[in-house]
């Protein structure tokens, strides 16, 4: 029987130490791994989980792989907590493993995976001890930390770059700001940043590597601390201690160290920078993201745009617009943005269109910025708490719906003056539209266009004017704002001006208020969905450390993994 027999990079290591241990080669092994999913669980009594989807695409030139072995950490698993299918398959049978140790080996029995064929297969190891080591962190309290080499297959026989998705789950209780990730290493070809992170459905912090150019036999680390107190400290194992022993990977590994920094110090630091770069626009708390069930209703535009994470200078420019329809506030002057405020106010204002007001009665910059930072934190906590068990998905495509019908109901309109009255009561939803600059000026590139009833409010120009201003242009009488200064009238504009003009209003808010809109984003970030913290761990390594592997941890358990056949 050919089997599938891969072994950890140790075996390679030992060998150049002139430690005498042949390998068992395959016959004729080749396979791709174009996707592995590896999933570690720190579970609260200080065991851990381990859970493994791995994609097998078997060459047409292979041999059956009817075997996989599983590297795991340590010995002290428990192998009756261990199951295994292949293509939703139960596999024949799980056993210690005769070529990788500490290991299992698992038989596919009839569901081998054939030349040329593709199998999926899952692996769930239940219960791991003794895989958590005491950080060497300087804290408050005392941490404990993780750091995990991930199952790895044997080079001669792996082909083809591997989707690489690598998650570690730390135990409930955490508060945001406690847990730190560590900094992968190994050439890991993905972000040094967790991709994602948040809180999943049981309220434990995760994080979240990804590379869709990763491999299935490099040997890569990840790690995490947290407070020891969650777990039993008389399960946690004593801090590593380096060993010494040091290899001349110089030498013997020359041009793949070149690629290696080639990668570390130019590919890995250019996409960094482009993820915390989008990163400073995702303003919404990650625990947004965790899924529950149906539709979130009764959102406002505002907080629908709030909720699709819409540019902050939009968000502001719609509240900017509802305050005004609301009577709440004119427009004295475009530039600068000053205010008017209405005294009283109307009863009808939300939490959000207030401390906008607030805002605008500051007549220092930075402290008007402060006020609308303040302003949109709040409305993220608020949007937030609304949508505690909805799905988000499941929301935003709701109100992406509502957003679509406008349009089309603009779209629709038979004449320019039925347009015009359609666009005025749907606009606030038509900014929903990430593409709303655009759809509005591909909307009024032709024809007149009656301006909305409350834009007196907003443009000084069309309340400065005479009555008999405008050239011809047709006018429309409303009444005055409060203070009483006659009558003013209302023109109608050519569509192109018209959605100018409304674009205009958002860079007027960019320019004029905020400064630098990325500056004032990223403040938002930093309060609402501040980073994930690195610890001054940085996955250092130093020859052995009592794993097979040879993966050392100062400050940290070694828990290692990796072979198979």
């Amino acid at each position: 029987m050919r089997t599938l027999r891969l072994f950890f990079l140790w075996l390679i290591i030992a060998m150049m130490l002139g430690m005498s241990i042949q390998p068992v080669h395959a016959q004729n092994l080749s396979f791709e791994v174009p996707k592995q999913e590896v999933v570690v669980f720190v579970n609260s009594d200080g065991s851990i989980s381990l859970d493994y989807t791995i994609t097998f695409k078997n060459l047409p030139s292979g041999d059956v792989i009817d075997i996989v072995d599983i590297g795991l950490p340590n010995s002290n698993y428990d192998l009756k907590s261990i199951s295994a299918e292949i293509n939703g398959k139960p596999a024949t049978l799980i056993r210690p493993s005769e070529f990788v140790n500490p290991g299992v080996e698992i038989h596919l029995g009839n569901n081998a995976i054939l030349p040329g064929q593709t199998g999926v297969l899952h692996a769930y190891i239940g219960k791991v001890e003794r895989a958590l080591g005491k950080s060497t962190l300087q804290e408050a309290e005392e941490y404990a930390s993780i750091v995990i080499t991930p199952n790895n297959f044997d080079r001669d026989f792996t082909r083809g770059t591997t989707e690489y998705y690598f998650t570690i789950v730390l135990p409930p209780g955490l508060k945001p700001e406690e847990p730190r990730y560590h900094t992968p290493s190994g050439n890991w070809p993905g972000s040094n940043e967790p991709v994602e992170t948040g809180f999943d459905n049981q309220g434990r912090v995760y994080y979240t590597w990804y590379s869709d150019r990763a491999n299935a036999y490099s040997i890569y680390k990840f790690g995490a601390s947290f407070p020891i107190r969650l777990v039993p400290a008389s399960l946690v194992v004593a801090t590593e201690t380096p060993n010494l022993r040091r290899i001349d990977f110089e030498s013997v590994f020359g041009a793949l160290c070149t690629v290696g920094f080639i990668g570390l110090f130019i590919l890995i630091p250019v996409l960094s920078s482009f993820l915390a770069y989008r990163r400073k626009f995702q303003y919404l708390p990650p625990k947004i993201a965790v899924e529950g069930h149906g539709i979130k209703r009764g959102l406002t535009a505002v907080e629908a745009a709030v909720l699709m994470e819409q540019p902050l200078d939009k968000v502001l420019t719609m509240i900017l617009f509802s305050v005004l329809k609301k009577g709440a506030a004119i427009v004295e002057s475009r530039d600068p943005l000053v205010l008017q405020i209405a005294d009283p106010l109307p009863e009808n204002l939300l939490p959000y269109e207030l401390t906008f007001l607030e805002a605008f009665k500051q007549t220092n910059k930075k402290l008007k910025q402060s006020k609308l930072q303040d302003t949109i934190v709040g409305l993220i906590k608020s949007v937030t708490e609304k949508m505690k068990g909805f799905s988000r998905k499941e929301t935003i495509d709701y109100y992406k719906s509502i957003m679509e019908k406008a349009w089309q109901q603009v779209a629709a309109a038979e004449t320019p003056e039925v347009r015009s009255d359609v666009y005025e009561q749907v606009m606030d939803w038509t900014m929903v539209d990430r593409r709303w600059d655009d759809r509005t000026r591909e909307v009024f590139q032709t024809g007149p266009v009656r301006v909305p009833t409350w834009w007196w409010r907003y443009d000084p120009v069309i309340r400065s004017s005479p009555s008999s201003a405008g050239g011809g242009m047709a006018k429309t009488s409303i009444p005055a704002p409060t203070g009483g200064r006659g009558s003013v009238t209302l023109p109608k504009l050519p569509g192109s001006d018209f959605a100018a003009s409304m674009v205009k209003g958002v860079q007027t808010f960019s320019t004029n208020v905020l400064g630098n809109v990325n500056t004032f984003t990223e403040r938002i970030t930093n309060k609402t969905n501040p980073p994930p913290k690195p610890s001054s761990y940085s996955g250092r390594s130093g020859g052995g450390g009592g794993c097979a592997c040879a993966c050392a941890c100062a400050g940290c358990a070694c828990a290692c993994a990796g072979g198979g056949r």
